[in-house]
């Protein structure tokens, strides 16, 4: 029997990612190009991956795309996404016309989850939790290497949700979601992303760095940014434990680039217990196994 090929494409907002992979999930090809930030734009750039990806496997693959937002199962229109030139429009149908073949659709912390569930660093385990943390914030859930999407599409996304047992300092910063569908105060996305993150910092310190300069501020012992990072552990803590509370995951992976940061995985563990009714907590917090290609690999595991 001939090998049969998937092709994840990954839609952000500069550009657009796609993979080629076998059966099982061994990679055969990946690329990306940029695109101009319109809508046909996007459609087009993702034509022209799946005809190249075509052509390398000589069949028509399948197609699974993680993308900024949701695409409404009562409507077929894009809503939430951050790529604002696909909100209400009928993605799923318009790529489906220009590619002639069925596609999948699903957000793109939905990808990261569902990839790190299969074969990536939840593999090994029933329910996993994964985590986008970059610039913006969100999340996933996976039971048994399925998502749960939840009769609204959101579950597990947990961005935009108020911050957990805030604190006097938190609540004097004064933080205000900029999101048209959020706009609450002490919204996490806005604590805890890269963006939120350094944000914070250089408001209180009067500073200009980058995130990555405030990693290496931490590295070299920086006061200022042992003491940040201390209190963004807390925080992601609180929201976990929230999380712990109702999904109870066996891990919560993380992705994006503050993910990258190594004191993490060693910091946050031992304060969940902080804040649940579990005095012992056997959740494992884990880096993700594939990166940057989490998103494009879970795209293409949609088609199983």
């Amino acid at each position: 029997m001939s090998k049969k090929f998937k092709i994840g494409i990954d839609y952000g907002g500069t550009k657009i990612e796609g993979i080629l992979l076998d059966q099982d999930g061994k990679q055969i090809e990946r690329k990306r190009y940029l695109y101009d930030k319109n809508y046909i734009s996007g459609i087009e750039t993702v034509k022209k991956l799946v005809s190249e990806f075509d052509a390398i496997s000589e069949q028509t693959c399948s197609v699974g795309l993680g993308i900024p937002g949701f695409s409404s199962k009562e409507t077929g229109l894009i809503t939430n996404a951050n790529s604002l030139w696909l909100n209400d429009k009928p993605f799923e149908k318009d790529l489906e016309i220009a590619l002639q073949r069925k596609v999948k659709l699903m957000n793109d912390a939905n990808c990261l989850t569902l990839s790190e569930a299969i074969d990536g660093a939840g593999k090994d385990y029933q329910s996993v939790f994964g985590v986008i943390i970059g610039t913006g914030f969100g999340g996933g859930l996976s039971y048994k290497k399925e998502i749960i999407e939840g009769s609204n599409q959101i579950a597990g996304d947990w961005g935009h949700q108020p911050l957990p047992y805030p604190t006097d300092e938190e609540n004097k910063l004064n933080v205000k979601c900029p999101s048209g569908n959020c706009g609450r105060p002490l919204c996490a996305e806005q604590f805890i992303s890269g963006t939120g993150f350094t944000e914070i910092f250089n408001k209180k310190h009067n500073t200009n760095f980058t995130t990555a300069e405030i990693v290496e501020l931490d590295k070299n012992n920086d006061d200022r940014a042992n003491l940040e990072f201390s209190l963004y552990e807390d925080r992601m803590a609180r929201l976990m434990a929230v999380m712990v509370g109702i999904f109870d995951p066996d891990v919560i992976v993380l992705g994006g680039g503050m993910s990258n940061i190594e004191r993490l995985y060693k910091n946050i563990p031992p304060l969940i217990p902080k804040y649940t009714f579990a005095k012992k907590i056997e959740t494992k917090v884990l880096k993700n196994l594939h990166g940057d290609s989490s998103g494009v690999r879970g795209a293409a595991w949609l088609w199983k």
